[in-house]
């Protein structure tokens, strides 16, 4: 899950570290601070994704920081997304930190502005990126918004539950593009959202999807291989060989999907499809 699809290309540098949302184990903290260079970490945290933006930014920026990194907080509004000192603060960055609320407020934030081209070139010249929830959904490119179509509405609504499996029911918007040829939803096992994922996927078939658990974070390294840590799994929903129903069918089924349930330490190839457990 990285700009190219493919291990071996070198369409990105840096690596990416998305959690599913949830408490974070110790672990992926400490291992995102090493993957921004340990000591030498200089890590910008963006919590525009929470309305209690500076408090999330206080928090997160504690916790670094007593991890060894030097950590600081760029809360941007898109006003003042183009401004030179927002890009000057980021360009030293070594690590740069979504954290969890809307995805729909960091999209709005920071979506074609000069401080987001900015963040993609510090990921390509090997900064790692990453975000846990609402900062795991804006790493691709079609993101899920968190809203669904009634049968009957025009308007997408918020919702807790996604109790059907259909077209036209689940609102994609454009996310950040970290990751092209997949979809990222977040919260996946604990919220059982099976049903927000394979509507998203099987009008889109041509996306990977991928379910990050709580407490759980798929890494993507620069050679583009997905290996998952955390205390869950990761669902990975492959539809490319599947047959679909036409766009013109009422409904929405499918037959030859590939699921694939990855506890921590399984490795996923997505260009192949080919995933491996692990071994104890």
């Amino acid at each position: 899950m990285r700009v190219s699809d493919r291990p071996g290309d070198p369409g990105s540098r840096g690596t990416l570290l998305i959690v599913g949302g949830g408490s974070q184990p110790d672990e992926l903290v400490r291992h995102f601070v090493s993957l921004a260079g340990g000591s030498k970490a200089r890590i910008a945290i963006l919590p525009m994704a929470t309305s209690d933006a500076v408090a999330a930014g206080a928090e997160k920026e504690a916790q670094l920081d007593s991890l060894g990194a030097d950590s600081f907080v760029v809360n941007v509004t898109r006003a003042h997304a183009d401004d030179d000192s927002i890009v000057t603060a980021l360009r030293g960055a070594t690590g740069i930190w979504f954290p969890g609320g809307d995805q729909s407020l960091l999209t709005a934030a920071l979506q074609g502005s000069a401080a987001l081209r900015e963040i993609r070139s510090r990921f390509q010249a090997g900064a790692v990126v990453g975000g846990t929830s609402a900062g795991a959904a804006v790493m691709s490119d079609s993101m899920i918004t968190g809203n669904q179509y009634w049968p009957g509405s025009a308007t997408a609504v918020d919702s807790g539950s996604f109790s059907r499996i259909a077209r036209r029911s689940i609102e994609i918007v454009p996310g950040f593009g970290f990751v092209h040829n997949a979809i990222v939803d977040q919260h996946f096992i604990r919220r059982q959202r099976e049903n927000r994922l394979f509507s998203a996927v099987l009008e889109r078939p041509t996306l990977l999807g991928v379910g990050i658990d709580e407490g759980t974070a798929l890494e993507v390294s620069p050679t583009g291989m997905w290996t998952v840590i955390g205390r869950s799994s990761v669902m990975i929903l492959d539809a490319r060989r599947a047959r679909v129903t036409t766009a013109s069918s009422p409904t929405l089924g499918a037959t030859d999907i590939r699921v694939s349930v990855l506890p921590s330490g399984s490795t996923y190839n997505p260009g192949t499809g080919v995933a491996s457990l692990p071994t104890r």
